[in-house]
């Protein structure tokens, strides 16, 4: 099995505090929260001050499916964007009596981060985690 995220993307999600989460309702309805976030082992995961009253939280019992994206612009000029976007199933477990949301990467995507990478287009590589 392939590690789901490269040394650079880690280091790089390590770097980060603030991420943005994107859920659905179970009929679709989108919605995406400003979050902090940590990585842990192989997941991310995300908390929050009130979790269970919140939109993303009440999405992810209909529908447990999020997005995350993590990024920053290392430079303005020249335009130098980074970031990593992961997809996939999201659970939601207790932490020591305080809900949060861990996803568990289905896909990964990175961009301005791994040197000499396939490019799926634009500067944007994706892989598929198994």
């Amino acid at each position: 099995q392939m590690a789901v995220c490269t040394d650079g993307e880690l280091e790089f999600l390590r770097s980060q505090r603030l991420g943005r989460l994107a859920t659905a309702s179970k009929a679709g309805q989108p919605d995406v929260s400003a979050v902090g976030f940590a990585v842990s082992g192989d997941t991310i995961v995300s908390g929050g001050i009130d979790l269970t009253k919140t939109i993303r939280y009440r999405h992810l019992l209909e529908n447990p499916q999020a997005t995350i994206v993590i990024d920053d612009l290392v430079s303005v000029d020249p335009w130098q964007p980074r970031g990593v976007k992961v997809r996939g199933p999201a659970t939601l477990e207790d932490d020591g009596g305080r809900p949060r949301i861990r996803i568990r990467p289905q896909v990964v995507w990175s961009w301005g981060i791994n040197t000499g990478a396939q490019k799926r287009f634009a500067s944007i590589e994706r892989r598929r985690v198994s």
